[in-house]
């Protein structure tokens, strides 16, 4: 039976990769992206800039009727701090934040579906980088390194306090590891081509790398929270998977939303 899927970041690399694989099962599928020259046949495309909450929940809002599957793969690298017009942090606004709305805004479409589930993919399993509680918009000492492991660390956060909430969605948090995907992104020209000549040696092809996603669309896991790095499952128990920073993180996340204009 097909599928109803919303893809955020689903242009390129392993999204598109996703969108395409369930569009080629006949699922009703629904791409999130910033240029609709990369639109994927197929798909239902809405343009969006996600690090904007208005568009985050004005795109949230064209999206009716239940929902089978949210994967999330947006994400940008930022050299330089940049301030989104909502005057936050870029890399926490994208990566992070509008993960969380996604999810947040799309509840009661998930929870109408039969057996729902949400996918974020980014790097659970590493230990590297820490949400900095004194200064999670990095207004000092920001670096583009440490801005996208904040982020990060704050998406296995995200999945914590997701399975908390007793929702009916399934929430699975994914590393897929060393893929063949997201190579151009990297703003320093010699670091882009030296990921380029290793991918050819040691990345996994993108097919590869969605294999699991595609197949958790179709048959999401029975546990509320399941974390996966390259193909193992860690316990919940995990350094960075703590309940209580979990809580922390949510507590902050709902106070500054609501510091914000609507």
């Amino acid at each position: 039976m097909p599928k109803s899927v919303v893809i955020a970041g689903g242009t390129s690399g392993m999204g598109r990769a996703t969108a395409l694989a369930r569009v080629a099962r006949g699922d009703d599928v629904t791409v999130i992206g910033s240029d609709p020259a990369k639109a994927v046949p197929g798909a239902r495309f809405l343009v969006a800039d996600l690090s904007s909450i208005a568009e985050v929940r004005r795109v949230a809002a064209e999206i009716t009727g239940p929902v089978d599957a949210l994967a999330l793969f947006a994400n940008r690298l930022q050299p330089t701090r940049t301030e989104t017009p909502d005057g936050l942090e870029y890399t926490f606004a994208l990566y992070y934040l509008s993960r969380y709305l996604l999810g947040e805004l799309l509840a009661p479409q998930l929870d109408a579906a039969e057996h729902p589930v949400i996918v974020n993919v980014a790097g659970v399993g590493a230990k590297a980088g820490a949400v900095h509680w004194d200064d999670p918009q990095l207004g000092t000492g920001y670096g583009m390194i440490k801005a996208q492991m904040q982020a990060g660390r704050a998406i296995d956060l995200l999945g914590v306090a997701h399975a908390a909430r007793d929702r009916r969605a399934r929430y699975v948090l994914y590393h897929p590891g060393f893929t063949r995907s997201g190579l151009d992104a990297h703003p320093n020209p010699v670091v882009r081509g030296l990921l380029k000549t290793l991918a050819r040696f040691a990345a996994r092809p993108v097919e590869e790398s969605v294999r699991p996603i595609v197949g958790w669309i179709d048959a999401p896991p029975s546990a509320p929270l399941t974390a996966v790095d390259r193909g193992k499952e860690l316990p919940l128990t995990y350094p960075t998977l703590d309940p209580a920073a979990a809580a922390r993180l949510d507590r902050y996340t709902t106070d500054l939303l609501a510091r914000l204009p609507v």
